[in-house]
């Protein structure tokens, strides 16, 4: 006999005043009494502990929608609760529609969720390259995601290239060559297609930049800047000055690299339909759970219609020749460099002794007539450091 059983059978015997025996056995007046309504109403039976479960369970959704859930995870493998919470809004009634946090519940339960490893920031690292992007076009990111094999043992080496403020990806193109010839028709496509933006940023690798030549100009980089295009370089050994670049690139390592294609030319489908997934379909949870065809807009920008200029008003225009020489005072050839050949650069005479080297408006270097064979870079103009301390500019090289 249980001790509920023998409180009731004491209690209905009355032989104790029922405020003294709920005393005797550690229990409140409303709990003895509910006991003995209880064993009145359903005998014994009536004395076990009913369950605390409530009757219904309002986080409890469809099995029909956790089909969905779940489907929609292992297609997009890297995508987070949010993301499809904000997929399903767009086909589930809302009286339906289970909240971000049930389904992140739903994804932790299924076993699909893997935990990252989160790192502290470096401190006292010298700032990324500032650019103000404010609108669409203001900045282009562009880079080679790292190579991978196909099926049939095919080298796949895509070029990448994304609008910054949007984060709309503008070009995800396998490329068989890489050098600037090729990477630049594909540029020529892309600004026929959505205008010039106003800054492009890169690493330092070719075919965007060469550290051996001046100003880091290559064929391509110079280009740009004549179309009126500022040219930004991540700092060299931090692919974190591109982050949301690299951040892509992790998307396409998981998404297209990990289950990589028989041919190029079904890796290229695949990489087409990535794409657009990723611009018209897929939610961004830093554009505020838009999809980046939402804010993107072609530049008005168009190339043959863009006025660069920049030279110096003192500057005398010369043309670089076909091998990277230009003919100084008619009797000096000065070598600049061989990215720049065909083009005008402006030839700056100061009081110094030297001739400062300008491409529009970046200053690429100086030489000293009669005595350089070549332009030597410089790292600051020295009219704007003795602007700044208020001395002239020295002669020394």
């Amino acid at each position: 006999m249980s001790l509920r059983q023998e409180f009731i059978l004491r209690a209905t015997a009355g032989d104790m005043p029922f405020a003294e025996l709920c005393r005797e056995y550690g229990v409140s007046r409303k709990t003895g009494y509910k006991w003995l309504q209880r064993f009145r109403s359903k005998g014994t039976a009536g004395l076990v502990d009913e369950s605390r479960r409530p009757l219904s369970n309002k986080l409890a959704i469809k099995p029909e929608i956790v089909v969905d859930i779940v489907r929609l995870k292992q297609q997009h493998r890297t995508w987070g609760p949010k993301k499809i919470w904000r997929l399903l809004a767009r086909t589930v009634p809302a009286a339906d529609m289970p909240s971000v946090a049930t389904i992140g519940r739903v994804l932790d339960g299924s076993g699909l969720v893997r935990r990252r490893r989160y790192r502290q920031p470096s401190k006292g690292l010298p700032q990324r390259p500032a650019v103000e992007v404010t609108g669409p076009n203001d900045l282009w990111t562009a880079d080679f995601k790292g190579w991978w094999r196909t099926g049939d043992g095919a080298k796949c080496e895509p070029l990448t290239v994304r609008d910054a403020y949007s984060r709309f990806v503008l070009e995800l193109r396998i490329m068989r060559r890489t050098h600037g010839k090729a990477v630049g028709k594909v540029f020529a496509e892309l600004f026929e297609r959505y205008g010039v933006p106003k800054a492009i940023q890169t690493d330092n690798g070719p075919p965007f930049a060469s550290t051996r030549a001046l100003g880091g100009l290559t064929v391509l980089s110079a280009w740009w800047v004549s179309l009126g295009i500022e040219v930004v370089r991540s700092r060299p050994g931090k692919p974190t000055d591109n982050g949301g670049h690299e951040r892509m690139h992790a998307d396409i390592r998981i998404d297209i690299q990990d289950d990589a294609a028989r041919t190029l030319r079904s890796q290229q489908l695949v990489c087409d339909e990535w794409r657009t997934e990723f611009n018209h379909v897929r939610p961004h949870e830093a554009l505020e759970m838009r999809t980046p065809a939402e804010l993107y807009r072609p530049s008005p920008r168009r190339p043959g219609r863009v006025v660069v200029g920049g030279y110096p008003e003192c500057c005398t225009l010369l043309k670089v020749q076909h091998n990277g020489q230009m003919r100084w005072r008619m009797h000096q050839m000065v070598y600049v460099s061989l990215a720049l050949r065909g083009y005008h650069i402006g030839a700056e005479e100061r009081d110094d002794g030297f001739v400062y080297i300008w491409f529009f408006d970046r200053l690429l270097g100086r030489f000293e007539p009669g005595k350089d064979a070549s332009v030597l870079p410089i790292v600051r103009d020295p009219a704007d450091e003795s602007r700044a301390s208020g001395s002239k500019p020295s002669s020394q090289p």
